[in-house]
């Protein structure tokens, strides 16, 4: 082994919001920690910005306030389908809007101020010998760890050189997002239908309304571009057609990524703890994904001190764990996703669905908590 290589207790590649829940939470305990982000903070991400109140009692234990950082209280959801019909319903925790630009930034300086060591760079290979990691990056050298955790979202070069499974599939959708100015209550998240995706909308720190929608990108390319598609497949909801039309941009362009794939991934990779997206991507309509990664990162952190602190508690028995917790936490919700995602991507199915919800309103809060957790328990 080469001694001149820094080594750390734990390596995080990814510095989103399941990277820096763990920076957080491993380094508060004394590990030494190192995140690998690619981007610097702070910067945009194509995200629905909702989050589950689920996560508070964990980001409040991460000594991370919300509401400090402008994060608004939203307990109403509404929905509607491609032709407009709207349904509204409590939501049974209730949430808040805070953007990614203002959470990931906040989240990152609090892991410094905690410990952690953050890396700008690029990771370029994973390997795994004699229970040692070597993470190696494009500009910054070699580092080496015990732990590795993976957190660097939906898809990534990466996931081609860990030989993942689900890189080799199609990946057919596309996300846009923006920020606008101008009339929606703060307390509301909304999830229109359009053909062939659905858009959300919440408020956000600022005032700002976060408008994102994810589409099949064979529907996408048959427009000349993001304002034609949204004018002739997004403006056949009135309700999407009033936000985007009677709305001011914030951002100069929109935001779009593509490639998006709902393919089953494993959580772990080559005995690294996959979390967040970069272990499974929940249906965007389900509004989940973000309370899902910090959920992760809390369960793999727990997991990695009990590692470092019970000397008869194995690697096999660390990964075995992970990988029960994980399942229990997150299997059902993915399958409820994908039932959602198949019936709001089918207008008649979608129609039916609504009329449906109508006659039998209970249903609703029903079928949300089937894609939500409990409240995160806390040591």
């Amino acid at each position: 082994m080469n001694t001149t290589t820094p080594i750390f207790d734990v390596i995080i590649v990814g510095g989103g919001l399941a990277g820096l829940s763990s920076a957080i939470h491993l380094s508060t305990k004394a590990l030494h920690v190192l995140v690998i982000e690619k981007n610097s903070y702070p910067r945009h991400k194509v995200c629905g910005e909702y989050i589950s109140n689920e996560v508070l009692p964990y980001l409040n234990y991460l000594g991370v306030d919300v509401f400090q950082l402008g994060a608004k209280h939203i307990n109403e959801f509404q929905l509607s389908s491609t032709t407009g019909k709207l349904l509204s319903t409590r939501l049974p925790l209730g949430g808040f809007g805070i953007s990614r630009y203002c959470l990931d930034a906040a989240m990152a300086n609090h892991a410094i101020e905690s410990g952690a060591n953050l890396l700008e760079g690029v990771v370029e290979n994973i390997t795994y010998e004699n229970d040692l990691f070597s993470v190696k990056t494009k500009d910054q050298g070699v580092f080496q760890a015990k732990i590795v955790i993976g957190a660097y979202g939906k898809r990534a070069q990466l996931d081609r050189q860990l030989q993942r499974k689900f890189i080799a599939s199609k990946s057919p959708y596309l996300a846009v997002k923006t920020h606008v100015e101008g009339d929606f209550s703060e307390n509301v998240v909304a999830l229109h239908n359009f053909r062939g995706g659905y858009c959300g909308a919440s408020k956000v720190e600022n005032d700002h309304i976060n408008l994102c929608y994810i589409t099949n990108f064979r529907a996408f390319k048959k427009h000349k571009n993001i304002q034609e598609f949204q004018e002739h497949v997004l403006y056949k909801n009135h309700h999407l057609e009033t936000l985007f039309n009677n709305t001011n941009p914030v951002f100069e362009q929109p935001l779009t990524i593509s490639q998006i794939s709902f393919e089953a991934k494993k959580p772990i990779e080559n005995h690294i703890l996959m979390c967040g997206d970069t272990a499974a991507l929940i249906h965007p309509l389900c509004g989940n994904g973000m309370s899902m990664a910090m959920r992760s990162a809390q369960i793999a952190s727990e997991l990695i001190l009990k590692y470092y602190r019970d000397k008869d508690f194995t690697r096999n028995k660390l990964e075995t764990q992970y990988t029960k917790a994980w399942t229990a936490n997150f299997k059902s919700r993915l399958k409820t996703g994908q039932l959602i995602a198949r019936v709001f991507n089918a207008p008649k199915a979608s129609e039916a669905a609504l009329k449906g919800l109508k006659w039998f309103p209970s249903l609703l809060p029903y079928i949300i908590k089937q894609t939500h957790g409990e409240l995160m328990q806390v040591p």
